[in-house]
């Protein structure tokens, strides 16, 4: 047997030292040997202490855990020693794995990833049928062409980019991440370095001192274009010149520099304002052998290579001939409204935010696509008027935000009653919430196809096709 490993859970770590003790002389503590039964939606173990869940860091299904614990109005673990290992289990990649919290899965073999995976939709969407098999990667790392960084300095007083620790606003450094695209941590380094020779602080968000709040980089993965997007609190950059001339001199790949300005008290990473400090302040991109042009404040999928599964399986599901009118709903800069366009007599595509509908009528244009319009409106209020004028589409394609799709948006689609219905979804809890209202307003379920677009994550994308039943089919009896 390996060497026992003693786990503590991160939020005990947070805890100040003073407080702790103070319980522990209060409460007094107990021991327990358990099996952990399997993962929760969050990829944590779960675990029984007397009736009560408790969730574990870093333990899998059938692994044995000695806790140590305490009980007031419920159980609280406060170490955990693991005493034997799954089969499943391997060594994390990443040396900051226990610490970053951006891949929680990087300890489970990318086989097992992918059974939980599809076991987590199986449970959430096996009511409404067969969950298909889930489409994995050949090659399950550096996959994300777009990353957001955050700064800090380190007790040298360095400049240092990371991302915030799980559930805190402390930045973990990093000098490489095995799902991003190894060019953005390279870029990452030469920033931290400039931004250190020319004291260009980081901002504090506590103290609201300083000027770099974030970077965001984007990667085309066919044309190896690089945007780089600099957050600042200010308007105001010193030696904002020598920095941009100093970072493309070190990086010739990258095609563009954008200064963005946020200087709200906000989680939200971009603001409105923005300036363009080099280049067209744009990228280039393929995907599904179109191309397509992407901004910093661009919705384009973050692993290329399961995008283009994810569409083809989503125009396979669509069936589409040729003859189909079809509503893009939450169309973004165009991606999946141009693959359709190629296989319909017609597209519309709906979007809110104006900037990617600006985007998404020059992609139609650069791919010289004449059948595909542009409209910026909200989707549910869009659909309800072609409701009212009676308008028909024959397909409709939706891929809300992990919110889903609210009440009133389902009610318009509903209304306006097309065929078949491709439901993308990032999160398969909303799209079950809002399966069941679909499914109670005279549709069914046909297909559901998990895509594994967020390899070592817990995260999973779904496709879910969906027919309208016909009414001499569908009787309501008294």
């Amino acid at each position: 047997m390996k060497e026992k490993k003693k786990e503590t859970n991160k939020a005990l770590k947070k805890a100040p030292k003073k407080d702790l003790k103070k319980e522990q002389k209060k409460e007094p503590t107990y021991t327990l040997k358990t099996i952990c039964s399997r993962l929760d939606a969050s990829g944590k173990g779960i675990v029984k202490i007397k009736n009560d869940k408790v969730l574990i860091e870093n333990l899998l299904p059938q692994e044995e855990v000695e806790l140590e614990y305490t009980i007031k109005k419920e159980p609280k673990v406060i170490s955990a020693m693991r005493l034997s290992e799954s089969a499943d289990r391997v060594k994390p990649r990443c040396r900051i794995f226990d610490r970053c919290g951006g891949c929680q899965l990087q300890h489970v073999n990318y086989k097992a990833q992918l059974e939980w995976k599809k076991e987590k939709v199986q449970s959430l969407l096996g009511r409404y049928g067969q969950v298909q098999e889930i489409l994995g990667m050949e090659e399950p790392w550096a996959y994300r062409n777009k990353v957001i960084a955050t700064f800090s300095l380190n007790k040298k007083g360095k400049v240092i980019a990371g991302i915030y620790e799980e559930d805190s606003h402390q930045v973990v450094p990093y000098s490489e991440c095995w799902i991003q695209d190894a060019m953005a941590a390279k870029i990452l380094n030469t920033l931290c370095e400039l931004m250190t020779k020319f004291r260009i602080e980081p901002y504090d968000e506590d103290k609201r001192t300083g000027l770099v709040r974030h970077c965001l980089i984007r990667i085309g993965h066919v044309s190896r274009e690089v945007l780089v997007c600099l957050v600042c609190a200010s308007p105001i950059f010193p030696a904002r010149k020598q920095l941009v001339q100093q970072l493309r001199s070190q990086h010739p790949e990258i095609t563009t520099i954008v200064m963005n300005v946020n200087n709200r008290s906000t989680s939200i990473v971009l603001g409105q304002q923005e300036r363009v400090l080099s280049g067209t302040g744009k990228i280039q991109d393929q995907l599904c052998g179109l191309r397509f042009s992407i901004t910093a404040k661009s919705f384009y999928q973050i692993n290329t290579q399961q995008t283009e599964i994810l569409y083809y399986k989503a125009m396979e599901l669509a069936n589409l001939t040729g003859q189909e009118r079809v509503l893009d709903a939450y169309c973004g800069i165009g991606t999946i409204s141009l693959v359709a366009a190629q296989k319909a007599k017609e597209v519309v595509g709906v979007e809110v935010n104006p900037v990617s509908i600006k985007n998404a009528i020059e992609n139609a244009r650069v791919n010289h696509i004449r059948n595909a319009w542009f409209v910026e409106a909200d989707a549910g209020l869009f659909m309800e008027q072609a409701a009212r004028e009676g308008q028909r589409y024959d397909v409709v394609l939706m891929d809300p935000p992990r919110s889903g799709a609210d009440e009133r948006f389902l009610k318009s689609l509903c209304q306006l009653s097309p065929d078949r219905i491709v439901y993308i979804s990032c999160n398969p809890s909303t799209q079950a919430r809002d399966l069941h209202h679909l499914t109670h307003e005279g549709y069914q379920v046909e297909a559901i196809v998990p895509v594994d677009l967020f390899p070592m994550t817990v995260h999973v994308e779904t496709i879910v096709l969906l027919s309208k039943l016909k009414s001499s089919k569908h009787m309501k009896l008294d």
